[in-house]
């Protein structure tokens, strides 16, 4: 088997897994549970809490201790039997924690992933700029697979779909550990605490440009989950109305929102030309443009004549998610040691999925609360995307102004060495 054929698989069955539960979670717990509004915040805010430890330990110990690889495999296979235990959970409390826990494992197993990736790649005298992106986008194409097959077997609001996850994992996990080995550190006798501890990734924020580019990811981190938490909560909404009610996409809103990751294998596959071209920042500028016109169709979009509002608004993302995520994976590559390369991407997993995703659950909770709900519990959706938007735009004029970079062509190309 090729060495792209086996990278492919990983991707895969990595964003299956993910894909099986993440859009149709809220399905399962509203409707199929009856839980609150309240307590569903929380339970996107475990990948957050996650994604502010665990990545960037987990990065250490693969630069260090365990090879990436068998490291990602363990985390798969502790996942798969937490996804099986989650459908007995019968309180959300409860429900909460053992979703933490499945949190924990299951995040950092996105950047160990990439650096499984990226250093058999490397091995193989491959250009990762190059060749990466074809490999990720499978990554995308096993997320609407997963999609497809939870809403056609209509199981969106089932327990079912825990399981499909759960059998995704269980693979994975034994697959990883036939994938191509990671190096890690030998020379463990340093001279600081700091290196010995493996923490050497977390001086990369003394240096301006990438205290910049870390915090700016948090803020678009923030932007990811806003669209995560509310955008298939959005769709079901208009069930309510009875002109709506009846469409295709209020009765099938996770197939109208996979449109989002077809869009991705698109602008995935653009990346290289988009980043080698007009580097970094111009890329990262895209992306935050493409994040307020995501927000801004949905906000005047609906499923009748504003349904080809709410179809764009998912095209757009995928230029909004690809060349913020990948092309900045892409990025922390080319500015890093490989001695570093692992607790780097766990970093770079910290500040988008970690506090960005905080920031993002928690200050969109109070806003909506606050200015956007009314005392019934409808939902001022115009009002929220609108704002969104805003949030959005300004990210992007400041980035603009802040991050101070001039594009070098070889840096990226130091990533192929």
């Amino acid at each position: 088997m090729s060495l792209k054929l086996r990278l492919i698989i990983m991707n895969f069955l990595q964003f299956f897994i993910w894909g099986a539960w993440l859009i149709t979670v809220g399905g399962y717990w509203f409707q199929n549970r009856g839980w609150t509004g309240t307590d569903f915040g929380a339970i996107f805010s475990t990948m957050g809490i996650a994604s502010l430890f665990m990545p960037a330990i987990s990065g250490i110990i693969a630069d260090r201790w365990i090879n990436a690889e068998k490291l990602l495999g363990i985390y798969q296979l502790i996942g798969a039997a937490i996804l099986f235990y989650l459908p007995h959970v019968n309180n959300p409390d409860a429900f909460f924690w053992v979703m933490l826990i499945n949190m924990i494992v299951y995040m950092p197993t996105i950047s160990l992933s990439i650096t499984v990736a990226y250093s058999a790649l490397k091995k193989d005298g491959q250009d990762v700029v190059k060749e990466y992106p074809p490999i990720r986008v499978f990554g995308t194409i096993g997320f609407i697979v997963a999609m497809w097959t939870v809403s056609l077997l209509k199981i969106e609001t089932s327990a079912l779909q825990f399981y499909v996850a759960s059998g995704a994992s269980l693979l994975l996990g034994l697959y990883s550990f036939t994938l191509p080995k990671c190096d890690i550190s030998k020379s463990v006798g340093k001279k600081n605490i700091v290196d010995l501890l493996g923490l050497k990734a977390f001086s990369l924020f003394k240096n301006y440009k990438m205290a910049m580019f870390f915090i700016f990811s948090m803020l678009l981190g923030a932007s990811l989950q806003l669209t995560n938490a509310y955008g298939d909560t959005f769709l079901h909404d208009f069930a309510k109305i009875p002109l709506y009610k009846d469409l295709l996409t209020v009765k099938y809103p996770a197939i109208i929102m996979s449109i989002s990751q077809f869009s991705e294998t698109l602008f995935i596959l653009a990346i290289p030309f988009f980043l080698k071209r007009y580097g970094i920042k111009k890329v990262m500028l895209m992306s935050m443009f493409a994040w307020v016109f995501r927000f801004g169709l949905f906000g005047y979009g609906n499923p009748a004549d504003g349904l080809w509002m709410i179809i764009l608004s998912n095209i757009v993302y995928g230029m909004a998610f690809d060349f913020f995520n990948i092309s900045g994976s892409l990025y922390v590559e080319s500015q890093v040691d490989s001695s570093i390369r692992a607790s780097a991407q766990g970093v770079f997993m910290m500040m988008t999925n970690g506090f960005g995703a905080i920031l993002g659950s928690w200050s969109s909770g109070v806003m909506i609360d606050t200015y956007f709900k009314s005392a019934s519990g409808q939902f001022d959706w115009h009002g929220i995307w609108l704002t969104f938007a805003a949030y959005s735009l300004v990210i992007a004029v400041l980035f603009a102004v802040l991050f101070k970079y001039k594009y070098k062509p070889k840096e990226l190309a130091n990533i192929s060495h």
